[in-house]
């Protein structure tokens, strides 16, 4: 194992610099002022992270377009409704309609007026990296928000791991650490899809069969034996491996 400790050691160095940036969805939180924004701006990007990046970037663009680069006013202030209807049963992108879209946002917009911002709503409702995926599906599942949300932590929530990612790995070309002073970074969980789950099986890291929150967090623990104060400098160093293997 050790040489599989080395070698995505040297892809996480690799990999997580600024040049990841352009063709990831952690792109758009950059192009934004304001922390309140900078996590609005995230989240929204985070769901609609699925699919190809040649579809999903564009429309996360279309976003921050409605929303003149500030997501949290539009947002908050409930500006939203005029470029995502509720009535209307259109595509949005891929499952999402412009009704589901505008609940999800109608839900955020309701967080928002209650807690300020996303950030204050963890820090109020978790103490670390699972906890904050659970107060995240919560949420939403209260409000019966599902085909964006997983409703429950039983799935790897690929994409609220991604987003918690984010928002508290600090030191990071990437990741913006808003939240690193309440939640710490080594509890976070590996966002795991289809692929993460195929590279981490065929390195020999875990033995699993489906992308579920339980094969998550045993690849998590594996890579904290390679990155104990930084598990998920793993998912550059995944990353890495699948672009050259």
């Amino acid at each position: 194992m050790g040489n599989i400790n080395t070698l995505l050691t040297q892809y996480a160095e690799r990999y997580e610099t600024e040049d990841f940036l352009p063709a990831d969805p952690s792109w758009f939180m950059h192009q934004v002022e304001g922390k309140a924004n900078k996590e609005t701006t995230a989240f929204i990007a985070s769901c609609l992270s699925y699919g190809n990046r040649k579809q999903f970037m564009p429309k996360i663009q279309s976003i921050l377009d409605f929303a003149g680069n500030n997501v949290h006013e539009w947002v908050a202030c409930g500006t939203f409704t005029k470029n995502i209807p509720d009535d209307d049963n259109r595509c949005f992108y891929r499952l999402y309609t412009y009704h589901t879209m505008h609940s999800l946002l109608a839900a955020l917009q309701q967080m928002i007026t209650e807690y300020g911002s996303i950030g204050n709503y963890i820090e109020a409702n978790a103490t670390d990296g699972f906890t904050a995926v659970k107060a995240i599906t919560d949420y939403f599942a209260s409000k019966n928000i599902e085909t964006i949300i997983p409703k429950n932590t039983t799935s790897a929530c690929k994409r609220v791991c991604m987003f918690l990612r984010w928002m508290v790995r600090d030191n990071s070309p990437v990741d913006l650490g808003l939240w690193s002073s309440f939640i710490d970074k080594r509890t976070l969980i590996i966002p795991m899809d289809t692929h993460v789950l195929q590279e981490a099986n065929r390195l020999g890291l875990i033995d699993s069969k489906t992308a579920s929150m339980s094969a998550a967090r045993k690849l998590t623990t594996r890579l904290a034996k390679i990155f104990p104060d930084d598990p998920l400098k793993g998912d550059f160093a995944l990353f890495g491996y699948g672009v050259n293997h």
